[in-house]
């Protein structure tokens, strides 16, 4: 796929994640899917990428921090009970993937999978990662974290994008 239709694609994407995807991560034996609402997609070192918010608090986050890629599954609106359940259940206290009845599916270009339902997918190689600092956000973000639980940023370079 190249730049154009990556970013096409992200494009389409865009209203749905607003409402929720599955980012799902797989590190050795751990693997989890966790609903995310923020996102970015760009063109950045050369590259298209899909940047990925993870508060440090989530189970996901260890997951991250071992893996070297991700997948965000956007799927069609049909699937909002089990996005509402994948972001307000912990990948800590049991496997969310079975309590949904989720499927996954391998890509064949990463360790972890898509979601297996219809809708739009990304691939994804982790490029880089930052913490965010606090001071220096803007002063107006601090509503968005009155417990501190501040973001890491996941830069995943687009290695597949696609639609089913």
């Amino acid at each position: 796929m190249n730049e154009t239709d990556t970013m096409a694609l992200a494009q389409r994407a865009m209203p749905q994640l607003k409402k929720g995807a599955f980012l799902t991560v797989r590190a050795g034996e751990a693997i989890n899917t966790m609903t995310i609402g923020w996102a970015t997609f760009g063109f950045c070192w050369k590259r298209p990428v899909l940047m990925v918010a993870v508060r440090d608090s989530r189970h996901t986050y260890g997951i991250m921090e071992q893996a070297a890629d991700f997948t965000v599954s956007v799927p069609d609106p049909a699937m909002q009970r089990a996005l509402a359940y994948c972001g307000s259940h912990s990948g800590r206290d049991g496997d969310k993937l079975a309590a949904c009845d989720l499927k996954t599916v391998e890509t064949g270009k990463t360790v972890s999978p898509v979601i297996d339902t219809a809708g739009i997918h990304f691939v994804c190689r982790i490029i880089h990662k930052v913490p965010m600092d606090p001071a220096l956000a803007a002063n107006e973000l601090a509503d968005l974290y009155p417990q501190k639980d501040y973001h890491t940023l996941y830069f995943g370079e687009i290695l597949d994008g696609y639609e089913r």
